[in-house]
């Protein structure tokens, strides 16, 4: 019987290319209402557990489960539709509409229909409000008009979430979501993160140790394609193993 906690459950997830196994017999636990960060070496499988869990690759066996139903081969549009939705590491906005254009977009695809300027103008006008409300809940209400091109690099990592949100998701991906920022960027997106995961469940591919340690309620290690290691960060920054498995960062410690 299915642990009602859990929102995404993989069991004996495994994935091969060509006999190379890339994700290997991973059963990975996600609980309803938290922030869970999966981490490892480079080449440890975070991108492929990823990409099977959004539907972008076909597993070659196990099982994916998200709250309760199995979706180990629906197509990713009825993921998507069920509230799973990934946020990319490259910021998946268009640069030339303004930041609420971009956001509409979000919502609009949420209700299933296309972009469609040609739309009501009250239709438009609630479309209009809601964007603003969600631009305003990642700070950047006052920059609504502005051309997502001129935006900063953190700026566009909100803005990326902020139509991530627009998706009404139930279980958030990050993948790498600091990647590439500087410090006061990575507060700001830190902090964003800790914001609109209240009544969310994010499951995020992050390097950065500090933040991994400050906001995630669980960490799984993956190694080789396998679990290594998983629980709080002070039971996983403790192990042995882990800190083997990070040797080649400065002396094996974590905290970067």
């Amino acid at each position: 019987m299915a642990d009602a906690d859990l929102i995404l459950e993989t069991r004996r997830l495994t994935k091969q290319f060509n006999g190379f196994t890339a994700v290997n017999g991973v059963d990975l636990r996600v609980r309803r209402g938290t922030i869970h960060a999966l981490i490892g070496p480079n080449g440890a499988g975070k991108t492929t557990c990823f990409n099977l869990l959004t539907k972008f690759l076909t597993p070659s066996s196990g099982q994916i489960f998200f709250d309760g139903h199995e979706i180990t081969r629906a197509a990713p549009a009825s993921i998507a539709r069920r509230g799973v939705v990934r946020s990319f590491q490259i910021s998946a906005v268009f640069p030339h509409l303004s930041l609420v254009e971009n956001v509409s977009i979000g919502l609009q695809r949420a209700l299933g229909v296309s972009f469609r300027f040609w739309t009501s103008s009250a239709a438009l006008g609630r479309l209009r409000e809601r964007a603003l409300a969600l631009l305003d809940e990642v700070g950047l209400a006052a920059h609504a008009d502005l051309k997502t091109a001129e935006l900063s690099y953190g700026h566009k990592r909100a803005l990326e979430i902020a139509t991530t949100l627009a998706m009404d998701p139930v279980l958030m991906l990050l993948d790498e979501p600091t990647q590439g920022m500087g410090h006061e960027d990575v507060d700001r997106v830190t902090a964003l993160i800790k914001k609109v995961s209240a009544g969310r469940t994010i499951l995020m591919v992050e390097h950065n140790m500090k933040i991994i340690s400050s906001i995630s309620d669980t960490i799984t290690v993956l190694q080789r394609g396998e679990i290594l290691a998983e629980g709080a960060y002070e039971t996983v920054s403790a192990d042995p193993r882990v800190k083997e498995a990070y040797m080649g960062t400065e002396d094996g410690s974590l905290e970067h």
